[in-house]
């Protein structure tokens, strides 16, 4: 089950909400369990007991850490273990076929992996109970002893399919005394129709433009075609997730939850480092915190620090895919990161904005390429055409077409891209305070009939983050 359904919409939602609002505050984290289990269920019946096992796994091993916690070498096992435990869950589930593969090829070997579909958000929900366990071992936090609340953690359905990654420190208080005020249930109203509006009306939209360059074979696509179809995934790949996530903000609001902003404007940004400062900031925030600076940080020596963060980043491109693609996208966007720490950020530091926001957004869209082709062939292909390498001339009638077809549609695109909107919605409030009362609610109720509309007929409606 995805947000951006009619089921999910008029159905489990409203559902939801009123047994939550009815019920008492004591049972609202086990109501918040059950229906979380039940949206997990949806779709994933037969995996949701791996997630239900690394919960009470988990669980368990945050008791047995803080029992053991003066016998330094038991809590050290219990720790070593729960992180065995899950890395290997993961690795088999998402890794296990990668693995095999290369190990055929690299060595002649034979061996018949089996096919298993990916368990829907293991990435995000195994990187919660780790971070807990690392926590609770680092005495960062209380152990969390109410199994229910500690489920509902875990388990939580907005966030549970594509995050944000949410760490235990940054909720343990709301598990336990939350509030819930129309105030807070309005702006989360908001922040879900906006994140809807985002995915359907933008995301999908422009998907369809994608899904049409992409399909045409490499030698029969122009330069600007190349170009245009990148420039389509990029807004798609973006509105997609961002809006994934701030739905999933907005309903955490609409249970009384506050989840960090996820995604803040990344392609008004003016390098590379900035950009992934702005982009999937939980990610980004739980690789620092406990990959990077564990390794040493920016605290060690240079050639250490690149050390660490070729480490970061090929897990960061691992983390998104058992394929050589996100390896290589990983690291492709860690040499940059790195190279701007060396002296390119001092040297765009000196440079009109433009020039560092032309850059990142060319390197932007060159690794956009690999993420999304899973052979590197297909990919360099792509890319040695958007470079006039082999491409079917600059431009032609089709080119024509399809910029014309999609230009209002990537103006909007752009604008949405910046805070313009959400500026001029708070200008508009601010300026014209009765008017404001009116129009703003009635935007968002144009917004939702829209994307209403457009899923009642809907034949594409993907979500790429899914498959992570």
């Amino acid at each position: 089950m995805v947000f951006s359904s009619l089921i999910f919409l008029f159905l489990f939602l409203p559902l939801t909400l009123v047994v939550y609002y009815v019920s008492p505050a004591g049972l609202r984290n086990a109501v918040l369990l059950f229906v979380s289990l039940v949206f997990y269920a949806w779709g994933e019946p037969v995996y949701i007991v791996i997630m239900v096992f690394s919960t009470l796994f988990d669980y368990a091993n945050g008791l047995l850490i803080d029992k053991y916690r003066n016998r330094k070498s038991i809590a050290r096992t219990i720790f070593i273990g729960s992180i065995v435990v899950n890395l290997g869950i993961l690795g088999f589930f998402k890794y296990y076929g990668f693995l095999v593969d290369n190990l055929n090829q690299l060595f002649g070997l034979s061996i018949q992996a089996a096919t298993l579909p990916l368990p829907v958000g293991i990435s995000f929900y195994t990187f919660q109970t780790m971070s807990y366990v690392v926590d609770v071992y680092r005495d960062k936090i209380q152990t969390q002893r109410n199994l229910l609340s500690f489920g509902a953690y875990i388990t939580m359905f907005p966030q549970l399919v594509a995050g944000p990654i949410v760490k235990y420190g940054d909720i343990a208080h709301q598990l336990t005394a939350r509030s819930v005020t129309l105030d807070r249930f309005g702006e989360g109203a908001a922040l879900f129709v906006r994140g809807l509006a985002k995915k359907v009306l933008l995301a999908n939209n422009i998907g369809l433009l994608w899904a049409s360059v992409k399909a045409t074979p490499a030698d029969e696509l122009t330069v600007a075609s190349a170009w245009l179809g990148i420039i389509a995934f990029t807004f798609q790949i973006y509105f997609d997730f961002s809006g994934y996530s701030d739905m999933a903000r907005g309903l955490g609001k609409m249970f009384g939850f506050d989840f960090m902003e996820n995604f803040n404007y990344p392609y008004i940004s003016r390098s590379v480092t900035e950009f992934w400062r702005r982009w999937h900031i939980s990610l980004g925030s739980w690789f620092r915190e406990y990959v990077y600076i564990p390794l040493g940080g920016n605290r060690v020596g240079m050639m250490n620090q690149f050390r660490n963060l070729l480490v970061v980043w090929f897990l960061t491109g691992l983390w998104h895919g058992a394929s050589w693609n996100f390896i290589v996208w990983g690291l492709y966007f860690g040499f940059f990161v790195t190279v701007e720490k060396l002296f390119l950020l001092r040297w765009l530091q000196n440079k009109p904005g433009f020039v560092g926001h032309a850059y990142t957004l060319v390197i932007v869209l060159v690794g956009w390429v690999f993420f999304e082709f899973e052979k590197l062939s297909s990919a360099t292909a792509y890319i040695g055409t958007m470079f006039g390498f082999g491409a079917h001339g600059l431009a032609d009638n089709r080119t024509w077409y399809e910029l014309s077809a999609n230009l209002l549609l990537l103006i909007v695109l752009a604008l949405c891209s910046t805070p313009f909107p959400s500026k001029a919605l708070n200008r508009l409030t601010e300026r014209f305070q009765k008017t404001g009362v009116i129009a703003v609610p009635a935007v968002y109720f144009v917004l939702l009939f829209l994307s209403t509309a457009y899923l009642v007929n809907a034949t594409y409606n993907p979500f790429l983050y899914f498959r992570f």
